[in-house]
């Protein structure tokens, strides 16, 4: 019988998906709970609601705060930050790239490595140069890479993973759906989800 795991759901423009992304695997890894990367696009999510852009811009008061949240989320991790310009990026490319790697560890290293650029640097990820660097710094030839990227597999199993979040009730990033079908959106109810999928299991 296999273990329990979670389905993590993450969007690259997504400003509370980076610290998630850079702890949600320490902290499965410790409850025995495996994760699956879910790369998925906010935007078609946020169409469906009338939405042209992020809420954070839509409300400033929300933005405001939010940015200074993210600056002191990311100095009690000891991670790097630095706005994004402009925000949200266009993470099209970045999220087809994930989805063509395999689900075996080079897809969370590639995912970590574009949210350092992109939140920890203030780096473009709709640039495929950019891209590119990030997969060389992993070991990962990036010339194959995007060409599959490019592929019709490839966008229509991106657009499955959108209809998944969309069916699991997903409005926001990151979302983590635990093994019976329980959804937990935010950073701040990562370690509950994972204790969830671990009891649960």
């Amino acid at each position: 019988m296999a273990g329990p795991s979670i389905d993590f759901f993450y969007e690259f423009a997504s400003t509370y998906s980076y610290p998630a992304a850079m702890r949600v695997a320490d902290v499965a890894a410790k409850a025995g709970v495996a994760v699956r990367w879910r790369p998925f696009l906010l935007g078609p999510i946020f169409a469906d609601l009338g939405l042209t852009t992020s809420p954070f811009n839509t409300q400033p008061a929300k933005g405001r705060y939010m940015w200074r949240d993210l600056e002191r989320t990311m100095a009690a991790a000891g991670l790097p930050f630095a706005m994004p310009d402009p925000f949200p990026q266009n993470s099209l490319l970045a999220a087809r790239v994930a989805t063509a790697l395999p689900d075996d560890g080079k897809r969370a290293a590639f995912s970590r490595a574009v949210y350092r650029a992109a939140f920890g640097e203030g780096a473009q990820i709709a640039d495929a140069e950019v891209l590119g660097r990030l997969m060389r710094g992993i070991g990962i030839e990036p010339a194959p890479v995007l060409v599959a990227a490019g592929s019709d597999g490839v966008k229509q199993a991106l657009r499955a993973s959108v209809e998944a979040a969309k069916a699991h009730g997903i409005f926001g990033a990151p979302s983590l759906v635990t093994g019976d079908g329980e959804l937990f959106w935010g950073n701040d109810r990562l370690d509950q989800a994972v204790a969830w999928a671990a009891r649960s299991a």
